[in-house]
C-alpha cells in the first residue's frame, strides 16, 4: 500500500550551494517528496524518512560517519554521489547506508529510487559511469565554468588536502588529480596552489555551517 503523504527528506553536505541545488531539483516533485531540512556541516534534527547525503567534498565509502549524521534521527541514509565504484558502494553500505544512488540519474529517477529505499529496497547503482558534464544540481564554481570534478578537486584543495589525499577522498588516480588541477589553473588564471586557494575562498569554496528547517 502506497503512503498517503510525500516522503520527508533532509539533504546534507558541507556546502550550502550543493544542498540547495539538490533541493531545487527535488522541488519539482512536491507531491512525492517534501524537503524538510537542509544541513551544511550539521547533523539532522527533524523527523524525516530519509537523509540524503551528497558526497561532494565529503568522506565516502566506509569512511562515512553515519553515527554523526544520524545522531538525532531514526531514518534511512542514502548516499548521492558521482563515485559508483563497487568497493565504495559496499563500504558505504557496511558503514550503515541504506541506499546508494548515482548523480547520473534524472530528478524523477532520484525520486523513484528514494521511494524504493523507503519501501525497504537496497538501491545501488547499475553503472560505474561518473558524469562530468551536464550533471545533477549545482556545485561551487558551476556558473564560472568549472566542471563538477574540477570544482570538487578545488574544494578539497581549499580544505588543505594534498594531491594524494584528494586521490583517496574522491577515488580517482593521482595523475587524474593532477590533470584536473592543471585544468583548474588555466580556468582560474592562477599559477600556484596558494593562488587557487585564495580564489576558492573568494568564490564559495569554504565549507559552510548552517541548518535550514523548511
Amino acid at each position: 500500500m502506497e503512503s498517503s503523504r510525500p516522503l520527508r527528506i533532509a539533504i546534507v553536505n558541507d556546502y550550502e550551494l550543493v544542498v540547495a541545488g539538490v533541493a531545487a531539483v527535488l522541488g519539482d516533485y512536491e507531491d512525492r517528496v517534501q524537503i524538510v531540512e537542509l544541513d551544511a556541516s550539521m547533523p539532522v534534527i527533524s523527523d524525516v524518512d530519509i537523509v540524503l547525503y551528497d558526497s561532494y567534498g565529503q568522506a565516502q565509502g566506509e569512511l562515512i560517519d553515519v553515527n554523526s549524521l544520524m545522531t538525532n534521527v531514526s531514518a534511512q541514509l542514502v548516499v548521492f554521489t558521482w563515485n559508483t565504484q563497487p568497493d565504495l558502494v559496499e563500504g558505504a553500505l557496511r558503514a550503515g547506508a541504506d541506499g546508494y544512488i548515482s548523480k547520473g540519474v534524472s530528478g524523477v529517477e532520484l525520486v523513484e529510487a528514494l521511494e524504493r529505499v523507503n519501501a525497504g529496497e537496497r538501491i545501488t547503482p547499475s553503472t560505474t559511469t561518473m558524469p562530468d558534464g551536464d550533471a545533477f544540481g549545482r556545485w561551487p564554481g558551476d556558473d564560472l565554468g568549472l566542471s563538477p570534478r574540477e570544482s570538487e578537486v578545488l574544494a578539497l584543495i581549499c580544505q588543505g588536502m594534498s594531491n594524494q589525499d584528494i586521490s583517496r577522498q574522491i577515488y580517482i588516480g593521482i595523475n587524474t588529480v593532477k590533470t584536473y588541477i592543471r585544468s583548474l589553473y588555466q580556468k582560474l588564471k592562477v599559477s600556484s596552489r596558494t593562488q587557487a586557494v585564495l580564489w576558492g575562498v573568494d568564490h564559495g569554496f569554504r565549507p559552510d555551517r548552517s541548518r535550514q528547517i523548511v
